[in-house]
């Protein structure tokens, strides 16, 4: 007896029980590209935080020498370009790190890990952009024959977190909301091209098998069993292809029940719509004929999930 035959590479997964949502059946997965590949229209995203960035600096540049020559003081726009320009150039080379921050707490659907990723993102955002910023500052005055002293403090460096705080929130707003909108835009291009696909993706009868950004499109009826692995549980599918989850079996039978998918043994649930033959041993025990000549062993204490389907030596 064979619990399955020719099982191919397994590939680990998340299982996600959203059954209405409008995405493809696989989106490309993060990899070390990361920042690069990772939001869709990057370099067009980038570009247009730059010239945002760059125009509010020179607007808070000159509205700040106005103010002071209001008050009669020098009012120095060149100092205070250079003081913006410094701070924007820095920044903008950070919105790679909220880029990828942003990917990584849309890749989960938990609450905690999204806001343990943003505090991270934030704190180094933050060390990062006062580093640099301190350093570029020092680096160019000592090349113009000058110095600069950034007057490091507590108070300086609260002063400078709560900016980079703001800056950080708006840009990774910005990015999410951007994304979020191509994602909508992408689902109804391809509702329109393709309205079969989008009609089976909206049936309440599909499973979303999801790793971090990337989702896999199950139908139940194409699962033949599901086994324990551990602290993972493993889909096996009608043509060989397997999934591996991280997740509890009991939790997964509760969820599957609907489709006619039972347990059959202590660490196996099996599709009994896929079941064209069932053989009772003498043990009690049973073997499981899927309608793909695949087999799968079941246990006297489950033999009553299998009763109705019949075969040689059923229980009455």
């Amino acid at each position: 007896m064979a619990d399955g035959q020719n099982a191919p590479e397994t590939e680990r997964v998340e299982a996600v029980w959203d059954q209405n949502r409008t995405r493809g059946d696989e989106a490309s997965s993060p990899g070390t590209s990361g920042w690069r590949r990772g939001l869709s229209g990057d370099w067009t995203t980038f570009a247009a935080i730059a010239a945002i960035a760059f125009t509010i600096g020179v607007v808070n540049a000159l509205s700040g020498a106005q103010d002071a020559a209001w008050r009669g003081d020098s009012a120095d726009i060149g100092r205070r370009l250079f003081w913006e320009m410094s701070s924007i150039i820095v920044i903008l080379a950070l919105v790679p790190i909220l880029m990828l921050s942003v990917q990584r707490m849309r890749g989960t659907a938990s609450l905690a890990t999204r806001i343990g990723i943003a505090v991270v993102a934030l704190l180094a955002f933050s060390a990062l952009h006062i580093t640099g910023m301190v350093s570029l500052r020092k680096l160019m005055l000592w090349l113009a024959g000058s110095t600069y002293d950034f007057h490091f403090s507590l108070a300086s460096i609260l002063y400078e977190f709560r900016k980079d705080a703001v800056t950080a929130l708006l840009i990774g707003a910005t990015l999410w909301l951007l994304d979020s909108r191509r994602e909508l835009r992408k689902a109804a291009q391809e509702a329109q091209s393709n309205p079969a696909a989008s009609l089976e993706q909206a049936s309440p009868n599909l499973i979303w098998l999801r790793d971090g950004t990337t989702r896999i499109r199950v139908a139940p009826r194409d699962i033949l069993w599901v086994a324990s692995a551990g602290n993972y549980i493993e889909y096996s599918l009608a043509n060989g292809t397997q999934h591996l989850i991280r997740g509890t079996l009991a939790a997964t039978e509760s969820e599957l029940a609907r489709f006619a998918i039972v347990r059959v043994h202590r660490t196996r649930l099996a599709n009994l719509d896929r079941v064209s033959g069932v053989d009772f041993k003498p043990s009690g025990d049973f073997e499981l004929t899927f309608d793909n000549g695949k087999t799968l062993g079941g246990s006297r204490r489950y033999r009553p999930a299998v009763a109705s389907l019949g075969g040689r030596g059923a229980p009455e």
